[in-house]
């Protein structure tokens, strides 16, 4: 789905490119997901991700529902130099989603979430923090206020904290305030990475339970709420 919605914006942005009618292209999404998938899962949203959408696309219908994976390593090199700019190249994917996305189909409500290391990248896309030791313009550029107002809701799944961001070699974040308040974090009982708390009983199976642990349709509750019922009409053409 991920190729799709990203087809439908490249057909628009050549049809005006081209001088072509809109109609030739693929109709915007009512809504639009880009999902970072977690350590080492296939290129796309992953498991997580993908319960995430579909619970999405079932409590929005009829609303339609684009998709798109963030385009990250998801490395689990988490000692390599290059892993912190891993990191901050999926921000920068997502925030030029997002960029993308409301360009060519500005009435397109958007969703960011993460899981795991993806929900790091995607909290970094919507921090004021950035890490240490980036190369100068390496780290990317927040989106200004009226993109940003775009972005319906943030959702992150089992995001690293405390002790476990020792190991990602990464800053503590906190959502800027442009979306401190469409902001929801899950961290599942059990899960220590997450938990941020080392004496909290660790579950090792618990940071790969999202998907079924019913913490899925919360989220998606949580974001489709913030969602209008009905969207305004776009603007008339000029």
């Amino acid at each position: 789905m991920a190729q799709i919605f990203l087809a439908a914006i490249v057909m628009a942005l050549m049809a005006v490119a081209q001088g072509a009618p809109s109609a030739s292209a693929q109709p915007c999404p009512d809504i639009g997901v880009a999902f970072a998938r977690g350590t080492s899962e296939p290129a796309g949203v992953g498991a997580v991700g993908q319960a995430f959408v579909d619970s999405v696309r079932a409590q929005a219908f009829p609303r339609t529902v684009g998709v798109h994976g963030v385009n990250y390593p998801a490395s689990s090199d988490f000692f390599s130099p290059g892993f912190t700019q891993n990191v901050a190249t999926g921000a920068r994917d997502v925030l030029d989603h997002v960029r993308g996305v409301v360009s060519v189909c500005p009435q397109t409500q958007m969703i960011v979430g993460g899981y795991s290391q993806g929900a790091m990248v995607s909290a970094f896309a919507t921090s004021d923090v950035f890490p240490a030791g980036l190369p100068p313009g390496a780290a990317p550029t927040p989106l200004p206020p009226e993109i940003a107002d775009h972005v319906a809701a943030v959702v992150l799944f089992g995001r690293p904290n405390g002790p476990a961001l020792v190991k990602y070699g990464v800053p503590a974040l906190g959502a800027s305030p442009t979306y401190a308040a469409k902001l929801l974090e899950l961290c599942a009982p059990g899960d220590s990475v997450c938990a941020g708390d080392p004496a909290v009983p660790a579950d090792s199976a618990a940071h790969g339970q999202y998907a079924v642990n019913g913490m899925v349709g919360s989220a998606a509750a949580f974001a489709v709420s913030r969602i209008p019922a009905a969207l305004p009409p776009p603007p008339p053409l000029p």
